[in-house]
């Protein structure tokens, strides 16, 4: 096609946009004059009566032409618009059925935390993340120490955990500055710091950094009391703030003991508290015992909540042991320190790993002090707690971690089949168009791989 076949219906699409302009101050100068000019007599109010009327004549031809000059366009290929109708109808489907989906709120902290979250926003968009904010190392305290604000970084890998963003974006908010003063300050903590500038509280912060990155679900803090973490060891010390307490354990080399907060009445979250009185499910870990997941049970009310709720209350044990807090640890050891902390009624279901890892990790991971958590079935068993185990195993990169949609897919069937078996339709149907949603998102991660 010659260059002036569609000049024309552009210049046409303009001349429509300037003539709707037109419309638009029709209608705001008649307006206005009825609006504070209301001495004028009857002639003068049906006159701008019909500007206004006249106004809306004008924006609505406008809005015709220029749609049809624009659909011109596209019938001549300079515009091109497809419409695949059996994506769409199964996006539609997809949102449908995870806005069904179970209730699910997820405690804790760190990577951990995280990564799970990665996998479960594909079964369900009900999620809700309580989240510590006890964190006082690296950027975050720095943070904290600065601005006084809650420590930011846990809430950020959440948020973005559970954001609809393109990879750059998420690139962008991990990004760590390598010079300079912000020297390993990561920018997804400054960008929720500047939210937190411009809002009344850090709460509103990250509903707002949610709402602009599309997150599905919720994101809470535990609470905005200004929360810090102590442990007395098994030798006495005294230990204050998150940070510190493993390198001391090691370095004292001595088991923590207790663990508390400051304050110790802290209070929770409202939205923290009507999340766990709604849920279908409650999710502890996976992540630190003692410094992500165990401080949210010490904030007020939220281990009451918890046992009172008649949802299903699962713990994902960690698949290796962390130096400083539960070296030698076991999956029933775990347990014992939730229950300590959190009461008898606080766990009925634990998801454990039953997986193996090279020779040769194990033997990198034991130089480092740590090992796989062996599932003691038995132990476990005498505390009245369910197992589910799974290989859960995924290595990237030399370091081993939960593999998040197998965790995930373990998760809503466990939530299925103990608590939401009353409906065994919707559950097939659920769970297979759960399957597709996660066969989309690998094709399209393919997709974008293959482009790079």
């Amino acid at each position: 096609m010659k260059i002036h076949d569609w000049i024309k219906p552009g210049i046409k699409v303009k001349r429509w946009l300037v003539f709707g302009v037109f419309g638009i101050l029709l209608i705001a100068f008649g307006f206005t004059e009825l609006v504070t000019h209301r001495v004028y007599d009857l002639y003068y109010k049906i006159f701008y009566i019909f500007l206004n009327i006249t106004g809306l004549f004008v924006l609505y031809i406008s809005i015709t032409e220029s749609m049809k000059s624009i659909i011109a366009l596209v019938n001549r290929g300079y515009i091109k618009v497809s419409f695949d109708s059996k994506k769409i109808e199964s996006f539609i489907e997809e949102k449908r059925l995870l806005v069904k989906g179970p209730k699910i709120v997820v405690i804790g902290g760190g990577t951990g935390l995280s990564t799970m979250l990665r996998g479960l926003k594909y079964y369900t968009s009900n999620i809700t993340a309580i989240v510590t904010v006890a964190d006082d190392g690296g950027g975050s305290g720095d943070l904290r120490e600065d601005l006084g604000m809650l420590a930011p970084g846990d809430i950020r890998n959440c948020i973005l955990a559970l954001a609809d963003t393109e990879p750059i974006m998420e690139n962008l908010l991990q990004y760590r500055f390598t010079d300079g003063r912000l020297k390993n300050q990561s920018f997804g903590n400054l960008f929720l710091a500047a939210m937190d500038g411009i809002s009344d509280n850090f709460e509103e912060a990250v509903q707002k950094m949610s709402s602009v990155l599309a997150v599905t679900g919720k994101v809470v803090p535990v609470t905005l009391d200004n929360m810090a973490l102590e442990a007395t060891l098994e030798n006495g010390s005294v230990i204050r703030g998150e940070s510190q307490i493993p390198e001391e354990v090691i370095k004292q080399n001595s088991k923590i003991e207790n663990l508390k907060i400051i304050p110790e009445d802290a209070k929770a979250l409202k939205e923290a508290i009507e999340a766990l009185k709604e849920a279908d499910a409650i999710v502890m870990g996976p992540g630190s015992l003692y410094t992500s997941i165990t401080p949210n049970l010490l904030v007020k009310d939220i281990a009451k909540e918890i046992r009172k709720s008649s949802a299903l209350k699962i713990y994902i044990s960690n698949i290796m042991t962390q130096p400083g807090e539960t070296t030698g640890f076991k999956v029933s050891d775990h347990l014992k320190v939730l229950l300590k902390y959190g009461g008898k009624e606080i766990v009925n279901y634990v998801i454990a790993n039953t997986g193996e890892i090279p020779d040769d990790l194990k033997e990198k991971y034991h130089l480092e002090d740590a090992e796989l958590v062996n599932l003691d079935e038995e132990s476990i068993d005498s505390l009245g707690i369910e197992i589910v185990g799974d290989n859960l195993v995924k290595i990237k990169n030399g370091l081993i971690k939960h593999d998040a949609d197998k965790l995930a897919q373990v998760l809503v069937d466990t939530i299925m089949e103990k608590k939401l078996l009353y409906d065994k339709k919707k559950i097939i149907e659920y769970m297979y168009l759960s399957q597709r949603i996660k066969k989309r998102v690998r094709d399209e991660k393919i997709k974008s791989l293959q482009k790079k």
